[in-house]
């Protein structure tokens, strides 16, 4: 048997490996993923317990698409034309092993301005104060270039020692040569971090493509399966 690196993809040394952590990606991604909690205050949390990865990005970057294409359903995470429209902090329990946590968007112009300081700092608390968060996902949209709001994220997460991990959407909606200049460019922004993760991953929620690499990074984050 094959041992899986704790530090997932980016530490396969060959082919084997990568498929075996592929595999055990897929694997997790069997098991039933289900909605449980709820909170819009940080008071609201549910108890601590199993460990925790969270999708985190600007409003409307896709990050509900990603869990439910993760998950192989259509609609396990609300997903809104409008942005901003996710308020709080979604919980849902994968297979008994993890978390995924589907955070309130970041960075929406057009929120009024007290509703948007009260999402930043119930998700940002959240992130600085849970132990049992594994992994940031920051989503970015691999169609334009970086915001301002997604180098202040990084810097807060970097700052709180939050390990972050960059993920592209989208990137059907892209063409070759702009999305390799996006991927070497958030690629070099995850080095300038201490808490970024040094692999970014690429993703279509449409096209299904990069998924079985974020399934992978996933999994070796949770509890091993029971014996």
């Amino acid at each position: 048997m094959i041992e899986l690196p704790p530090g997932g993809l980016s530490e396969a040394k060959d082919e084997g490996t990568r498929a075996a952590l592929i595999e055990y990606g897929r694997l997790l991604f069997t098991k039933p993923c289900n909605f449980f909690f709820a909170a819009q205050k940080l008071e609201q949390l549910p108890p601590v317990g199993l460990p925790e990865v969270a999708f985190c990005g600007r409003s409307n970057v896709g990050k509900s698409s990603l869990i439910n294409a993760l998950c192989n359903h259509k609609a396990l995470a609300r997903v809104s034309n409008t942005p901003g429209r996710t308020k709080q902090l979604n919980f849902f329990e994968l297979g008994e092993r993890l978390v995924l946590v589907d955070m309130p968007g970041y960075g929406y112009a057009q929120a009024a301005k007290e509703v948007k300081e009260d999402w930043q700092g119930l998700m940002f608390n959240y992130l600085r104060g849970r132990p049992t968060l594994r992994r940031v996902f920051l989503l970015m949209d691999a169609r334009i270039e970086t915001k301002p709001a997604d180098t202040m994220a990084m810097q807060l997460l970097n700052e709180a020692a939050v390990s972050f991990q960059i993920v592209l959407t989208k990137s059907d909606d892209t063409k070759p040569a702009w999305l390799a200049q996006r991927f070497e460019a958030v690629s070099k922004l995850a080095r300038r971090h201490t808490a970024g993760h040094p692999l970014v991953l690429v993703t279509s929620s449409e096209e299904k493509s990069g998924l079985e690499e974020v399934r992978a990074e996933m999994a070796i984050l949770g509890d091993p399966p029971a014996a």
